[in-house]
């Protein structure tokens, strides 16, 4: 091996310092492994402390009618029921516990009048589940996993990207990868690996998503021979800041509507109640008085439509926009402002309960959301889709390799339910760490293959040395890939344009291979960039072949040329494997059978 490389070993490697990774390395920590945790970015700033409006757990702390069993078939019935049920079932019934294991290491909880974990509404939930500190409860939850786990003991690489998975015959045995800032190249030995790196909102113009988001995860896992899923459900989110433009895309928490902002277009109407699913009809308002009652605490009345799933709000936008109702600058009103009608005090009300949008509106557009509406627009923002995961134990197809958190799929189906990603992290990033480090006690070392290890390193430095006269621009290449996938691949999709995507991300993907990096390997974004490309443009043909491939629309998934449900369609995942030739392989996996007993709790629920 050569002498360059920086060589550790682990029992099981992390990837990722989000909530997912983080308590996964606790897990692990905790089970006796050693662990070693790699990050792209710093320690605590992961895409969890964006995740503003709560954790979703069936607490019953404000209204008493909630269990596990409303919960799992509310993630089910939003998840379109393409939900891998077991996963789904782990979830529900773990969450209260991950939760108040979060309090107990030191979370600082929004409290009721009678001490307990406070709940809120969300868009989807049934009853108020959403534990919360104010519209910070990421932040909180970032830095009591981060507190915790340094103090379970656990070795952190910050701003060290990986490039490439070693295997040794069918199992994981570790992964190559550099530090950003010197460009030196890591090699880290690990019996267990766990994919914690969240999501690939980059992939997109338009998103909430900071940097780091490129689809590491699911292409790591996949030329490692993993098999990916549901990569074709996207969600954007419907709230995202659209003014300034250098603000575009950064995320307006639910916490918002939850808390009784209201949607108008620009002539002032709350276009929400023009268009109520039948399947959520009985569950939501018919006039804004009966909705506010329900945000106020009635729960005898029903919940605005601002609640419904994302991805129904998200289209509802979208159609005020597209035939000229929208705002200004291409987008709608957001109002929490209006509820100085019914409050007595509403600034310091807004203030207390959204103290983080009160902030961001401020300094960001020099605008009060206790005295002026928002103008939002839909934002690229999570991925139900990733690694295909075992629902018990989160090993993929790949022995020893694990995923957890955004970069998983399985628990939210065609849709996520919002502030469920932060109690999934929770449950299943314990799982993941927990059954890692229990392969790697039960699995010797792996072998190192050091022809793999140089094979990865040739493969991230060859840029350096492609003459720079011919070569290709990976920012531009970016950029266009970007802009592409917004407009083809987006929010309303036809199978023309994806036809037309796939050729043109082949395109770009045939100049990405002449890409020059000019100077060295010490702080060079074109560097950063042009490896990060690689990955972005193999999650953008994986997503764009299993939305061509879907024709239906369920969920996040919105066929223009197919615009319902299809029964056909109904009944399994798509699943995305490299095949023997290098190419990408799509088969349809059925689902599960369902056993009785949780069948018949979505039949009550309905």
């Amino acid at each position: 091996m050569s002498a360059d490389f920086e060589t550790h070993a682990y029992d099981v490697l992390v990837v990722g310092a989000g909530g997912a990774g983080l308590r996964a390395a606790i897990a692990a920590s905790a089970a006796g492994a050693k662990v070693g945790v790699v990050t792209k970015s710093l320690l605590g700033k992961a895409h969890t402390v964006m995740a503003e409006g709560g954790i979703a757990a069936a607490l019953a702390n404000v209204d008493e009618r909630d269990n596990w069993k409303v919960h799992f078939s509310d993630t089910m019935r939003g998840g379109a029921y393409l939900n891998q049920w077991r996963m789904a079932e782990l979830h529900a019934k773990e969450a209260p516990e991950r939760v108040r294991e979060l309090e107990a290491w030191g979370a600082v909880f929004d409290r009721t009048g009678d001490g307990k974990i406070l709940q809120r509404n969300f868009g989807g939930h049934r009853y108020p589940r959403l534990a919360h500190v104010g519209d910070r409860t990421g932040l909180e939850m970032i830095r009591t996993l981060q507190d915790h786990g340094i103090h379970r003991g656990m070795s952190v690489h910050m701003e060290t990207t990986l490039v490439a998975l070693l295997t040794d015959g069918g199992r994981v045995s570790g992964a190559v990868g550099y530090d950003r800032e010197r460009g030196r190249m890591r090699v880290f030995n690990a019996r267990a690996v766990v994919l914690a790196t969240g999501g690939l909102g980059r992939i997109f113009q338009i998103t909430s998503n900071s940097w780091e988001y490129t689809g590491d995860g699911p292409a790591l896992a996949y030329r490692a021979g993993a098999e990916l899923m549901d990569l074709e459900f996207v969600q954007f989110h419907p709230t995202g800041m659209i003014w300034p433009p250098s603000v575009r895309g950064i995320l307006v928490t639910e916490g918002v509507r939850g808390e009784g902002g209201v949607l108008r277009n620009r002539e002032g109407r709350r276009f929400m109640f023009d268009d109520i699913p039948p399947l959520y009809r009985q569950q939501t308002a018919d006039t804004p008085e009966e909705g506010w009652r329900y945000v106020t605490g009635d729960r005898n009345a029903r919940r605005p439509p601002e609640l419904l799933t994302r991805d129904h709000v998200a289209r509802c936008i979208m159609r005020e926009v597209r035939e000229g109702r929208g705002s200004p600058h291409g987008g709608v009103f957001l109002d929490i402002a209006w509820i100085k009608e019914k409050i007595p005090h509403a600034a310091e009300h807004i203030r207390r309960k959204l103290p983080s949008m009160y902030q961001q509106f401020k300094e960001l557009a020099d605008l009060d959301i206790t005295a002026e509406p928002m103008e939002i627009g839909p934002t690229t923002h999570y991925s139900m889709g990733g690694v295909r995961v075992d629902a018990d134990t989160q090993m993929s197809s790949v022995a020893g390799l694990f995923a957890a958190g955004e970069c998983a799929a399985g628990l939210h189906g065609a849709n996520r339910l919002g502030g469920n990603s932060l109690s999934d992290l929770l449950v299943f990033g314990q799982r993941a760490g927990h059954y890692a480090a229990e392969f790697a006690a039960q699995n010797g070392p792996a072998r190192s293959d050091a022809a793999q290890i140089e094979a990865a390193a040739r493969g991230a430095t060859e840029v350096f040395e492609r003459p720079a006269t011919t070569a290709a621009n990976p920012f531009q290449i970016q950029q266009e890939m970007q802009e592409m996938m917004q407009a083809k691949v987006g929010i309303v999709r036809t199978g023309p344009e994806m036809d037309q995507a796939l050729a043109a991300l082949a395109e770009l993907g045939g100049r990405a291979a002449h890409i020059a990096v000019t100077g060295n390997r010490e702080y060079n974004p074109g560097w950063h960039t042009a490896l990060d490309l690689r990955n972005c443009l193999l999650v953008a043909e994986a997503i764009t072949r299993a939305a061509r491939e879907r024709r239906e629309s369920r969920g996040a998934h919105f066929r223009e040329d197919f615009p319902e449900k299809s029964p056909e369609f109904g009944g399994f995942n798509l699943v995305l494997r490299q095949g023997a030739d290098g190419g990408m392989e799509l088969r349809r996996q059925p689902l599960p059978p369902m056993p009785p007993p949780l069948q018949a709790i979505i039949e009550e629920m309905k």
